[in-house]
């Protein structure tokens, strides 16, 4: 009995088996060899050491904001792999013998995620709008004063908007008057206050225009998903509907604000993350590590002195003993130990070389604020007797990151412990709440920092000018002013003479003690090896995403 149902069952599965055959493999191509498979999502998941600040481009002036902005979005030209500006929406342009007049000409193919095309009415509304004093841009009059014609005038309401030298010809064709001959205006066009808009969008959005991935529109490589203003993560997703999708490679990259580097960490060693920054705590661990990058940066950290809110800071003995009063070296070394450098100036090092002999601008300007604890206390007793105070009590601002935390509680140490009686406390806040306070002049002493927006020191330079849309210190110096001004007016086509006047103004600068060095920055990070293209940009956006790609 067992043996003839044993016959049976062989019997059946063997004609199964002959159906089967007859029938042909479903999963099998018509070629008969190649078994279909649904790709696996290209993704890479990083960190953000904060929520994005702001999603507005004529709004944005921080790190995060403009990383995400020139991910899903592009202006005239893009930063490519060499950090060479390379064709955006605009196809090509021409600039006329007097260097005064640039045409370019659009793409006609770029479209709004929405489905708009994206045109030359675009671009003079993001750029109308930047300027206009109702936006309340900072960095709108900062990078178009002095270069787009009226611009200046404009932001301080002696000129309507539409006066701009800015217009459209047609939908694709965007020309562009400039007050001065402006050499690198072409890798300023890359960067995110230079973006369009789409003006119906932004209009029947409002208020609530770029507040979250609904209230946005996108036309570069990505799209964002799932994120607010508030929000601590966020996805960036491959617009299929970019001119340049083909080129795209990543279905999406994610992000996950994480400011605690142990957390960090525990992430990044379980493979959740593909990218971290390490704390110096960590970088001693992890520098033999196949994964340990170290990238030097162009950001060039500082202390900023509010003169209008402080009696103390007002004084410019003050300022000088605190700005060489704090250990720079064991700053580097000890509380960062990241790579990072010791910061004697504005310009930073490897920056930009002199036209004529080529040499680092940074060298020959020299170091002019150096450490020097017996030049700090001459110039703090001074600065006391001029007061007529024996004590001063300041607040430091700054962000609450942990990084930032060691940072600043190191420093207050140094100040307080080598200038007698001064006592320094620390306020510590969200980077958003930061900036808002930074803004409205609400603070005394802060840390903040600047990475330069485009190749020419006129990025660092111009900050401190009198009517700068950054100055948030209350200095002011007429020298410093024409110096820095001249640059882009008399000197704009004189490379030697420009660069002559920004050694001066620097050296004015920091004579006057408006600012205080402290570092330039570099970057150590474990990078999973998956992690292919994402190219770090000297100015502008930190990242550049479009070209990234997964190791598999």
């Amino acid at each position: 009995m067992k043996a003839k149902n044993w016959l049976l069952l062989l019997a059946f599965g063997l004609m199964l088996s002959v159906l089967a055959a007859c029938s042909g493999d479903t999963s099998k191509e018509s070629g008969g060899t190649k078994t279909e498979k649904k790709e696996e999502e290209k993704v890479l998941n990083f960190l953000n050491p904060e929520a994005i600040p702001s999603m507005d481009p004529s709004l944005a002036t921080d790190e995060s904001s403009f990383v995400h902005l020139a991910a899903i979005m592009e202006g005239l030209y893009r930063l490519d792999e060499k950090t060479q500006a390379s064709p955006g929406i605009a196809e090509s342009h021409e600039v006329s013998t007097d260097g005064l007049t640039w045409t370019f000409t659009l793409r006609e193919d770029a479209k709004w995620s929405n489905g708009d095309p994206v045109t030359a009415h675009d671009f003079v509304y993001a750029w109308q709008r930047a300027v206009d004093p109702a936006t309340g841009s900072e960095y709108g009059p900062y990078m178009m004063s002095g270069v787009i014609k009226n611009a200046a005038a404009i932001s301080k309401g002696e000129l309507a908007v539409d006066q701009l030298g800015v217009q459209a010809d047609g939908d694709f064709t965007l020309v562009v008057e400039l007050e001065n001959a402006t050499p690198y205006f072409e890798t300023l066009t890359t960067f995110g206050t230079f973006f369009p808009l789409n003006k119906k969008f932004v209009e029947e959005k409002g208020d609530s225009f770029a507040t979250s991935s609904e209230n946005l529109l996108s036309n570069g490589p990505y799209t964002i998903s799932n994120w607010t203003s508030t929000s601590d993560s966020w996805e960036l997703v491959k617009n299929k509907d970019y001119w340049d999708a083909k080129t795209v490679k990543l279905d999406k990259l994610t992000f996950k604000v994480v400011k605690d580097p142990q957390t960090a960490l525990a992430l990044y060693e379980e493979g959740t993350v593909d990218r971290m920054d390490l704390t110096s705590d960590l970088v001693d661990q992890y520098s033999t590590s196949d994964d340990y990058v170290v990238s030097a940066e162009t950001f060039s950290y500082f202390l900023k002195f509010n003169q209008t809110k402080s009696e103390a800071l007002a004084n410019k003995n003050i300022r000088a003993a605190l700005s060489r009063a704090f250990d720079k070296e064991a700053l580097v070394g000890e509380i960062l130990n990241n790579g990072s450098i010791a910061s004697n100036g504005l310009i930073p090092k490897d920056f930009t070389p002199m036209p004529e002999t080529g040499e680092d601008f940074r060298k020959v300007s020299g170091d002019l604020v150096k450490y020097d604890l017996k030049a700090a206390k001459e110039f703090w007793e001074k600065g006391l007797a001029e007061l007529g105070t024996d004590s001063v009590e300041l607040e430091f601002l700054a962000d609450d990151d942990k990084t930032t935390k060691n940072l600043v509680e190191y420093v207050a140490n140094q100040l307080s412990t080598n200038l007698e009686g001064l006592k320094v406390t620390i306020k510590q806040v969200p980077k958003e709440q930061r900036l808002d306070l930074d803004s409205n002049m609400d603070y005394q002493i802060q840390l903040s920092r600047w990475g330069p927006d485009f190749l020419d020191p006129f990025t660092f330079m111009n900050l401190w000018t009198t009517d700068s849309g950054n100055n948030w210190t209350g200095y002011s110096n007429a020298t410093y002013d024409k110096l820095v001004r001249d640059t882009a007016s008399t000197l704009a086509t004189d490379a030697k003479a420009r660069y002559n006047n920004f050694l001066e103004a620097e050296k004015v600068l920091f004579e006057d003690a408006a600012i205080a060095p402290v570092y330039q920055s570099s970057r150590a990070q474990l990078i999973s090896p998956k992690v292919q293209n994402v190219f770090v940009n000297p100015f502008g956006a930190t990242y550049e995403y479009k070209w990234a790609d997964v190791n598999e």
